[in-house]
C-alpha cells in the first residue's frame, strides 16, 4: 500500500537504524523486509550504517533485490567488521562514527529503528538529542515488535515523571509496533514548538 500524500516535507530519504545481528526470533528479519518492501512501493530510500550483515544487512538486500534505492554509511574502521555491503546502491566510506551519523542524519527526512543493540540506542538518541536542541526537526520513531522497545519507552516517561525530561521533548519519540504504520506516523509528525529547557529542572 502506498502512504505517502505529502506536499510539504516528504518522506524521500528515510535512515533505518538497526541491529548488526538478526536476533533471536526471526520476524525481527521478517519485518526488515516487510518494511523494505514498504519503501519500494512508496519510492523511498533507504539510507543505513553501509554493513552486509544483521537487520542491516537483511533490509540492504531486500531493498536490492525488490528494485529499491539503498546508501550505505559505514566508518572506515568496522568496513571490515561489519563486512561493508557491495551491492547497494552506493556505499559511502567516512573516517569516523561520529561521521557516519552525521551523514545520515543530514541524508534523511525521517529515522525509523528496528531492533537493535547498544549501536542502534546510540544512534537513536543521538538523533534524538539533536531534534531536542532543534538542530534538525525531523521525525524518529521506534518499531516495537514484541514488546522489544517497551522498557525503553517506560524509562523516557519516567525521565518526565521524575522532572528531567519535558512532555514536549518526550513527544520527539515515537513508538508502534504496527509495521503498517510507520509511515503514517512519520508523515503525520509535527515538531513540538517549546524546547528542551522549558518547565525541566536542573
Amino acid at each position: 500500500m502506498a502512504y505517502l500524500h505529502r506536499e510539504m516535507n516528504e518522506l524521500r530519504s528515510i535512515c533505518v537504524y538497526c541491529g548488526s545481528a538478526t536476533g533471536v526470533d526471526p520476524i525481527y528479519a521478517g519485518d526488515a523486509v516487510t518494511l523494505a518492501g514498504i519503501f519500494i512501493e512508496n519510492e523511498i530510500r533507504l539510507v543505513n550504517g553501509g554493513g552486509s550483515i544483521g537487520l542491516m544487512g537483511v533490509m540492504a538486500d531486500a531493498m536490492m533485490s525488490g528494485g529499491g534505492t539503498a546508501t550505505g554509511v559505514i566508518p572506515i574502521s568496522l568496513k571490515e567488521k561489519e563486512v561493508a555491503h557491495k551491492g547497494m546502491s552506493e556505499l559511502i566510506v567516512v573516517p569516523d562514527m561520529h561521521s557516519r551519523k552525521l551523514m545520515m542524519v543530514n541524508m534523511s527526512d525521517a529515522f525509523i529503528a528496528l531492533p537493535g543493540g547498544f549501536g542502534t540506542m546510540d544512534e537513536v538518541f543521538e538523533t534524538l538529542t539533536w531534534a531536542q536542541l532543534h538542530l534538525h526537526q525531523k521525525p524518529v520513531i521506534l518499531y516495537n515488535p514484541n514488546g522489544f522497545y517497551d522498557l525503553l519507552l517506560a524509562q523516557a516517561d519516567l525521565m518526565v515523571k521524575e522532572g528531567f525530561l519535558n512532555t514536549a521533548s518526550r513527544a520527539l519519540l515515537m513508538s508502534t509496533d504496527d509495521i503498517h504504520s510507520l509511515l503514517p506516523l512519520l508523515v503525520s509528525f509535527k515538531p513540538p514548538t517549546s524546547d528542551k529547557w522549558a518547565n525541566t529542572r536542573r
